[in-house]
């Protein structure tokens, strides 16, 4: 009896012991402190995370990635005891019903995936802390609503997407608060300082990066997101602290790729949100505002790829622990951070619900995708007439998953994407075949068709960026299924390198050509260019071609050097044994140019736009690897311009423009480069000799003022809209005998986001490179204000004054560093357009 009393009472301890260690702290227990007293760093949400994982049976954390600064890039995934056990093969299964994963039977009995991405603004700190409390309430094995619905449901959890720009909000915010959160809006600890923490370590805005990838960040997550291809994703915000909440169902415009599913579901899902907060009686709105077309954002890209995409906004942007908004009312941390999380496992919930249905709807997306795709055209031709840029394109569709080939060889029809006509052409062996029968077909319509469908104009972003006018490449678009016939292009047979080469010729024709360039000016390796084409043999170069005399480099590894930085970079190099052409300049003709290395000054800080900024310190720093200063604003008065070559103004809003100092150091030799607004600031304050270009006013014809009975106070959005542009694309003509046009062909296409326009420079030292006519609108939105005004002026130009120059880039050349056709373009105004 003794020994039958001992034995329960050891299983009853066990039981006990087993329960206790199944016992997992809460946020506030494992922090100590309350969620929402004050702001977590990065580091410590990591650890909860951590803490968790290694509590928790039915949990797994993944890093996926790390920061620019180091810090980890973390998903969780949290399933029952039995699906945590089979993560993989849940994953192949749904790759299965995506026509991703060909080996095996896919079944539509499985959990639906629900994917929350919190804290992609750094500034938008709340859902970091939100996403800690939901952890613990999907871990919380007492919670018998959320054990319920792991059974049919597999959360995934990345509590920050942007570490980076969170800790640089949560430094700034800790380092000047007093020891009271001060509710006054006028208060310093609402007021972030130059660049804010909303953007990355290189000051990009990641929620604009998904579909482009260009920051290590947006790889890494877009890598994995891509391997589970959840059926729900929910992208947490924060906006102005006067709003209220904002969710799903979104505001017009909607793509038109858009299923009726994905739309009703979206409904569905708001619905069961807005039941909790009537609960509660929180305000929200929904259907407003938050839009559902650019590609690149945490809800259109996630939709574009078969999910449920869904923004949630929280009003909280500056609000720090507590402000005081117009209304007059208190917003908490705590308040923001309890929204959160009640959306959070609102959206759970209904998926949990719907969860056969979700599925079952994301295996017909995905059917659908493969056996009817969208969109007029049913195959892509894209013209192999840079290689380069074709593989800098092909790693994009890479990265998406959007499938592609070569090797066909013929003729076809199609829309003829740069001339803007159908016709016939012909199809080459080398050229890119993108068939639209494919799982990623709504993705690859969306990316490439021509022009957007817009069923409402008034939109948050650009409404224009199809890839061949972004790439510079000329594509067409083919209503017949076509099929390329290879996977991959046949390597390029380069040119075997010479021992006693007199000089060697490199093409000047993409970015890559910059990189090798810059590789070698760090190299202290002399370089030249051409600015008339030569021929040599029978072949034939351009001008811009770059010329590595061995004259001038006397450094015994001077052919191994160059062969060994070809070869990083895939440059196929021509070596000459003479400087003696058969056509155009000897190499010692004043038409060669040598260039000098410049040392660069990028202007940051105060009155710059983070972004533009971030934009050129990026491409200097992770594409071409070049060195580059960067100064703040302030400080332009305290430096010697003097040591620097070329002074780049990014877009901005200027204040006292030191012009006097800046017109010595440009007529004393230097180069300026400026960008968007920094154009304008030197055309309103006269620094130069750039004018704005007025609309002509024909005082007969003259519109009259609009009378207030003509107009409705409904309509008020619209009359806004006509001065609009939204991201669209313009043809301009391009002066590619000038060196700030060399390598590029006589055109090139522009992303206007404004309506800035300027005179055409005059003098016979001035030029106007990129010019626009009456008829060079190609894509997107624009009012019919701008329509009027964008044309007949310019847009890229270049004005001597003295030794020196400046050079006007009036739109954005890097625009979030996909618009790979400006990066040439870019590259000319720094080395070698002088």
């Amino acid at each position: 009896m003794m020994l039958k009393v001992l034995r329960l009472l050891f299983v009853g301890i066990s039981i006990s012991w087993a329960a206790m260690a199944q016992k997992v702290q809460s946020p506030a227990e494992f922090l100590g402190y309350k969620l929402g007293d004050q702001f977590t760093p990065h580091y410590r949400i990591a650890a909860y995370f951590n803490y968790v994982a290694q509590t928790v049976k039915n949990t797994k954390l993944q890093q996926y990635g790390t920061t620019n600064e180091g810090r980890p890039l973390l998903a969780m995934f949290i399933a029952s005891a039995e699906n945590i056990n089979r993560l993989d093969e849940i994953r192949t299964n749904n790759l299965r019903l995506a026509g991703l994963e060909k080996a095996g039977i896919a079944t539509t009995n499985a959990p639906v995936i629900v994917w929350l991405s919190y804290n992609v603004h750094g500034n938008e700190p709340s859902s970091s802390e939100a996403a800690m409390q939901t952890l613990y309430d999907l871990v919380d094995s007492t919670n018998t609503k959320t054990q319920a619905w792991l059974k049919n449901t597999v959360v995934i959890i990345d509590p920050c997407l942007n570490p980076d720009g969170r800790e640089r909000y949560v430094n700034f915010y800790n380092g000047i608060k007093g020891s009271v959160p001060d509710a006054n809006p006028s208060s310093r600890e609402h007021i972030e300082p130059w660049p804010g923490g909303r953007v990355n370590h290189y000051y990009f805005d990641l929620n604009r990066d998904w579909v482009w990838q260009t920051q290590k960040e947006t790889q890494a997550r877009i890598a994995l997101f891509n391997q589970w291809l959840p059926q729900i994703h929910v992208d947490f915000h924060e906006q102005t602290y006067n709003s209220p909440y904002y969710f799903a169902p979104a505001a017009e415009p909607f793509h038109r790729d858009i299923t009726p599913w994905q739309r009703e579901f979206q409904t569905i899902i708001g619905k069961n949100n807005a039941k909790y907060f009537d609960q509660n009686g929180w305000l929200y709105f929904t259907r407003q505002e938050f839009d559902l077309l650019y590609p690149s954002y945490g809800d259109t890209y996630p939709i574009y790829n078969g999910s449920i995409g869904m923004t949630y906004e929280q009003g909280g942007i500056g609000a720090g622990l507590a402000i005081v908004t117009r209304l007059g009312d208190t917003l908490t941390l705590a308040q923001r951070i309890a929204h959160h999380h009640s959306n959070s496992l609102s959206t759970i919930e209904t998926a949990s619900a719907y969860a056969q249905k979700a599925v079952e709807e994301f295996k017909k997306y995905f059917d659908k995708s493969i056996a009817n795709p969208p969109g007029v055209y049913k195959t892509y031709i894209i013209k192999n007439d840079n290689r380069d840029k074709i593989n800098t394109l092909a790693k994009l569709l890479d990265r998406n998953g959007i499938q592609y080939g070569f090797g066909l060889k013929g003729n076809a029809v199609g829309y003829n994407y740069f001339a803007d006509k159908t016709e016939s052409f012909a199809i080459g062996q080398e050229d890119m075949v993108i068939n639209a029968y494919q799982p990623k077909s709504v993705l690859l319509n969306v990316l490439l068709e021509p022009k957007t469908f817009m069923a409402d104009s008034n939109t948050y972003d650009i409404t224009a960026w199809a890839l061949p006018y972004a790439y510079g490449l000329n594509a067409f678009g083919v209503k017949e299924s076509l099929k390329p016939v290879t996977t991959a292009l046949a390597p390029i047979i380069k040119t075997p390198p010479s021992a006693n080469a007199y000089a060697y010729i490199c093409a000047w024709q993409s970015v890559n050509d910059a990189k090798f360039l810059a590789a070698l000016l760090k190299e202290n390796i002399r370089v030249r260019y051409t600015e008339t084409p030569f021929e040599v043999s029978g072949k034939k170069f351009a001008a811009g071609s770059l010329i590595i005399t061995r004259a001038g480099n006397g450094r015994a590894d001077f052919n191994s050097l160059i062969t060994r930085l070809a070869a990083q970079f895939d440059r196929d190099l021509t070596p000459l044994q003479s400087g003696f052409v058969d056509k155009g300049a000897d190499f010692g003709s004043d038409n060669i140019k040598y260039i000098h290395p410049p040392k660069i000054l990028l202007v940051s800080g105060d009155g710059t736009n983070s972004e533009a900024v971030g934009q050129i310190w990026h491409f200097f720093e992770q594409e071409v690897h070049y060195p580059v200063t960067v100064i703040r604003y302030n400080d332009l008065d305290k430096i010697k311009l003097n040591t620097f070559d070329v002074a780049i103004f990014p877009d901005g809003k200027y204040d006292d423009f030191p012009s006097d100092k800046l017109q010595a150091w440009v007529r004393d030799g230097g180069k300026m480069i400026a960008l968007e607004n920094a154009v304008e600031q030197l055309a309103d304050k006269k620094v130069f000799d750039l004018k704005n270009k007025e609309e002509k006013k024909d005082d007969k014809n003259a519109a009259k003022p609009a009378v207030v009975a003509d107009r409705f106070y409904e309509n008020r959005d619209n009359e806004v809209i006509k001065s609009n542009v939204s991201g669209a694309i313009y043809k301009i003509n391009l002066d590619n005998t000038h060196p700030l046009g060399f390598g590029m062909p006589k055109y090139y296409y522009t992303l206007k986001q404004t309506d800035n326009i300027y005179e055409l420079l005059t003098g016979t030292d001035n030029w106007n490179v990129g010019t626009i006519k009456t008829n060079n609108y190609v894509a997107g939105f624009v009012g019919q204000k701008g329509k009027d005004k964008i044309k007949d002026g310019l847009l890229i130009g270049i004005q001597k004054a003295g030794k020196g120059s400046v050079i006007y880039m009036v739109d954005d050349p890097l625009f979030r560093n996909f618009w790979e056709g400006g990066k040439l373009l870019f590259s000319n105004a720094v080395f070698i357009a002088q």
